[in-house]
């Protein structure tokens, strides 16, 4: 068979067209046929492959753009082109268009297609072949739950009656195929595509298809693709959900900690209410230290692998009665707690689950279901196995620390899992915790799908940097760097994640490979994800190694200055713009009543009048390390003011080319600053708002779509962004432009000066919520700032006279009311905040409530619901309520 390629494409000068050609299903690693494309005119593209076909074949394929050996654009892969061969066809005949990212892309999403509006499908019918055969491929999400048919002026189209019209297929999601007798048909045809659901019969707009009688041979193919019919109606499905961390869910049976058993208990309870949405924080393993630090979910050391804590352990082979009973004992215990207690959790659920692998490991790792899942993860699982069975014989994640085994080896890794290797079953433990944990989301994530709720799942932004990817492929990763973000709304001197940044130059290399693979994995669970930190993919804010806090650090990628461009500001570049400036009023004014004693040990006086720290203490890590182990208030505050001492300069060198420098953040509102003269104060004050506010534009903004196409493509999971904090003017555009949810919160507004984000006017596409887990809840946000409480009472709320101390549940329900009244696609509220619109179920103090708290990098999660899902789901009137509040918003 020969297989032809036709394309209208318009390239640049220097670029090259390709089609990628492979089994269809086939794994990512699987190789692809390189198929060049030619032109006469740099405008049609045409190519052809001769394939050697003894039975039916499937196969998929897509178009990409080179420069040289360098591939700079390739076609929306979400829904692959898939192609069903037949060896009785001579040549196949292909006319394509380019694919490019769909208008209401969402429309065909999993989330869309397999929940929300599920269609049967026919993924591997093969079509009927007669002697000359005309393929018509659309591609269109309007039919909605409908049919698409072919309706037209031959008889063999039913001559423009729809209740004779030609049903097309649905194989991928929202692409419809049929074949045609191309003998049958009158030319030129004339024809439309029309949606039939029940008696509702709804035509495609614009004039009638026209199609010329192609020059075909009994034995061809003709296939006309990526037909793309529009009908008119826009669909704006509106859903409501929960924000839930998997450890906060509490039932009967669980261990002190939620797992992945509750979940279906609470798919349950959306069902009983009208959600549809249950959106989680990461669910990775955190397992570094095995204490309390470990409950930071967004510091996994795995993108991979589950945590163990959310096994849920109902599930696991009954144990001899006397280990059932001890086990029995301290779960009940546990699980009246009114928080989580990590360390005593982990250690039973460890116990337990090596317990149990004891008991049943062998002949659970000689099953099929097994061997299939280990093939399908092996690239993952082995690396892992190995780190934990390392980080516990060392007692350390700090693989630099390890005395053996600190430089990662696949030839090592393969010795080390090998059968006969003496910690061979160690490494099956670890295959075995994953198995179950992966057996056990999966059926919790397919029995939400059934009851029509989607799980969304969290992918963070970082790696923990004592990480099994960390250790396995440390290139892809700056290791000397942290991420962070600068000052904000959460925390006043920035926040520092402790995670390593990503060396985006080698991850462009193979594609974003690791990205990619990533999110393939996480799309067996979720039909969604929120992006941690979305603006990230533009920059990142990288902290040197020697800062604790967030000041001194810059954004990365960027656009440093030079000291020629610095000056053309007006601002004479001299060495004193990167020294702390640090004057006797200075000291008091950030050490108040230590300052005394605090210059004569930490500080010397320079020839100026100035103090300079001493070398044993002119980094906020040397400071953090002299005063270790020190809690006291007053050794706090010391500490608090040597940061800020140490941090008070103008510029900080670039990260990579010390010899250029980025303003420093936050710098206005320093004493460095109010020590210039008039002038400088104007000529920084220009250089640090062009820095910040205008020079990045368009550079972030092409670093973002270097990143974000392939990336958030690579599944069919509804990508949404979580874009908070300093966010460039780009980032809005770009979102649109990939059609990526936004995070609307009422009380942190993006529009320039706005108090309150008006709901009303949410894009679409985004997603409504008063609160995250990174906030105070909804009635703790209302007791923090009450002159602020009072403004939202009367201009927002529109009650008049004095705001309560206290958000009472009518006051919640109302600004719960206005969120789901909103056009955003979703609106998703915190357990706490649905609770809050109820005073039997709320907790009597707010604080109680909340989850995180990202100024202190040292908090504790361990937030639990203060009731069992099971007492939850007989809440019957408040069930009632929030389907009430849903009915009521259209949601």
């Amino acid at each position: 068979m020969k297989l032809s390629f036709s394309l209208p494409y318009q390239t640049r000068l220097g670029e090259s067209l390709h089609v990628l050609l492979y089994r269809a299903h086939a794994s990512a690693n699987e190789r692809k046929i390189n198929i060049p494309l030619a032109t006469q005119d740099g405008k049609q593209w045409t190519g052809e492959i001769q394939l050697l076909l003894k039975q039916p074949a499937e196969l998929a394929y897509y178009y990409e753009v080179r420069r040289g050996a360098q591939t700079v654009r390739s076609e929306w892969q979400a829904v692959p082109r898939h192609l069903y061969l037949e060896p009785s066809v001579s040549q196949y005949f292909l006319h394509d268009f380019w694919r490019d990212l769909p208008y209401a892309s969402w429309l065909y999403t999993s989330a869309a297609t397999e929940v929300f509006f599920p269609r049967a499908k026919n993924p591997s019918r093969p079509l009927a072949l007669f002697a000359r055969t005309l393929v018509l491929r659309a591609v269109t999400a309007q039919p909605g739950k409908g049919k698409l048919f072919l309706c037209g002026a031959s008889k063999a189209a039913g001559n423009w009656n729809p209740a004779h019209a030609l049903e097309l297929t649905e194989g991928e999601p929202n692409e419809w195929t049929i074949a045609l007798n191309a003998d049958q048909l009158e030319y030129p045809f004339e024809y439309k595509f029309i949606v039939k659901e029940g008696e509702r019969v709804l035509w495609e707009q614009g004039p009638n298809r026209r199609l010329y009688e192609p020059k075909l041979k009994n034995g061809q193919v003709w296939a006309e693709n990526d037909l793309r019919p529009l009908f008119g109606q826009e669909q704006f499905f509106r859903a409501a959900g929960t924000v839930l961390p998997v450890f906060s869910l509490r039932s009967e049976g669980s261990c002190g900690i939620g797992d992945f058993g509750d979940l279906k208990l609470l798919a349950d309870w959306a069902h009983a209410t009208g959600q549809r949405v249950l959106q989680l924080l990461p669910v990775n393993d955190t397992t570094a230290t095995r204490t309390w630090q470990d409950s930071y979910p967004y510091s996994a050391i795995s993108v991979y692998a589950l945590h163990p804590l959310y096994a849920d352990m109902r599930q696991l082979p009954p144990l001899d009665k006397k280990t059932a009973k001890e086990f029995e004992k301290k779960r009940k215990t546990l699980n009246t707690l009114s928080q989580v207690d990590y360390e005593a959790v982990l250690q039973l659920k460890t116990a337990w689950l090596q317990a149990a692998f004891k008991q049943e490991g062998k002949k659970v790792l000689a099953s099929r279901p097994f061997a299939a899942f280990y093939e399908a993860n092996k690239h993952w699982l082995r690396a892992y196995a190995m780190f934990c069975v390392l980080r516990d014989q060392y007692h350390s994640a700090d693989f630099h620390a390890w005395p053996r085994f600190s430089r990662y080896s696949p030839a090592e890794l393969d010795a080390f899992c090998a059968p006969r290797s003496a910690s061979y079953s160690d490494v099956c433990f670890w295959y075995y915790v994953q198995y179950l944990l992966h057996t056990q989301l999966l059926q919790a994530s397919r029995y939400a799908r059934q009851k029509g709720i989607i799980l969304k799942g969290d992918i963070p932004i970082g790696i923990s940097p004592h990480s099994v990817e960390a250790w396995t492929e440390p290139a892809l990763f700056h290791l000397n760097a942290q991420a962070g973000a600068p000052p904000d709304d959460f925390s006043a001197t920035g926040q520092n994640w402790g995670l390593p940044t990503y060396n985006w130059d080698v991850m462009a290399q193979d594609g974003y490979r690791w990205w990619k693979h990533r999110l393939t994995h996480m799309a067996q669970y979720f039909d969604a994800y929120r992006i941690d930190h979305v603006l990230g993919f533009f920059r990142i804010w990288e902290i040197p190694m020697h800062s604790v806090q967030g000041l001194l650090g810059q954004f990365s990628p960027s656009l440093p200055l030079s000291p020629e461009e610095i000056e053309r500001f007006g601002l004479a570049f001299t060495p004193d713009l990167l020294r702390p400036y640090i004057s006797e009023q200075v000291l008091f004014e950030k050490l108040g009543d230590l300052a005394q004693d605090a210059k004569k040990k930490y500080f010397s006086r320079t020839p100026d009048g100035l103090y300079e720290p001493l070398p044993a203490y002119n980094t906020q890590r040397k400071i953090e390390a002299a005063l270790a182990g020190k809690t006291d208030e007053k050794t706090l505050r010391l500490k608090d003011g040597l940061f800020a001492l140490v941090s008070n300069v103008l510029f900080v060198p670039d990260h990579r080319n010390p010899s250029q420098y980025h303003p420093r953040i936050g710098a206005l509102t320093d004493s460095a600053f109010r020590a210039l003269n008039a002038h400088d104060k104007e000529a920084f004050t220009r250089l640090y708002n062009e820095y910040f506010y205008r020079r990045h534009n368009q550079f972030w903004k092409e670093q973002a779509l270097q990143k974000l196409p392939s990336i958030t493509q690579a599944t069919r999971m509804l990508a949404c962004a979580e874009d908070l904090g300093m966010v460039p003017d780009c980032v809005p555009g770009v979102l649109q432009e990939l059609q990526m949810l936004s995070l609307e919160i009422q009380r942190m507004p993006k529009r320039l000066g706005q108090t309150f984000a008006d709901t009303r006017t949410y894009p679409y596409l985004s997603v409504a919520t008063p609160s995250t887990h990174d906030m105070s809840v909804l009635r703790g946000w209302w007791k923090e700032t009450p002159a602020l409480t009072q403004r939202f009472w009367n201009e927002v709320l529109g009650r008049p006279g004095q705001a309560p101390q206290e958000a009472d549940a009518q006051t919640c329900r109302q600004i719960l009311q206005m969120h789901l009244q909103s056009p955003s696609m979703l609106a998703l509220f915190s357990f706490q905040d649905w609770t809050a619109m109820d005073d039997a179920l709320r907790a009597p103090n707010p604080e109680e409530e909340r989850i995180n708290v990202p100024a202190n990098p040292r908090h504790y999660w361990r937030y639990r619901m203060p009731l069992t899902l099971e007492r939850l789901l007989q809440e019957h009137t408040f069930a009632q309520l929030i389907r009430t509040l849903l009915n009521e918003s259209g949601r």
